[in-house]
């Protein structure tokens, strides 16, 4: 096996676990939307429980991006070159990092649970962002690179 063909493997995995925390999380929620907009001792529990999970989920993404970003890195500098589809996908992900931190910070960490339905559509809308950005990235990926 070659430096290339390793890159590309930890590359492709890091996305993929990126990709999978942004899904466990939403299956999560959409599992406990119920206990964290219903009655009190269930939300304060479920709340926990979701602060838990998103801590440890926090964690792994982290890797995850942080693997990304440095296989794309060497990727793009000894094999592919710093091409304008490689500079739109490395700003497509900067692009995703701070649209997505922007909007937890304005409208995900202010919740309290119980909350209304109306208010824990915020996390729908997170996830709405998260998973339009990855698609663009995708495409870019496998139809621009």
């Amino acid at each position: 096996m070659d430096i290339k063909t390793i890159l590309l493997f930890v590359h492709v995995t890091c996305f993929a676990a990126w990709f999978g925390t942004v899904l466990a999380s939403l299956f999560l929620l959409r599992t406990l939307e119920s206990g964290l907009t219903g009655a009190a001792e269930n939300a304060l529990e479920n709340g926990r429980l979701l602060r838990e999970f998103i801590r440890r989920e926090t964690k792994v993404a982290d890797v995850a991006f942080i693997g990304v970003v440095l296989s794309g890195i060497l990727l793009a500098s000894l094999f592919h070159g710093w091409t304008f589809w490689v500079i739109a996908k490395t700003l497509l992900i900067v692009l995703q990092v701070a649209l997505t931190m922007g909007y937890i910070i304005r409208a995900i960490q202010p919740l309290t649970y119980p909350c209304s339905l109306e208010s824990f559509r915020n996390w729908y809308k997170l996830f709405a962002i998260s998973l339009t950005m990855f698609a663009i990235v995708l495409c870019v990926t496998f139809f621009m690179l």
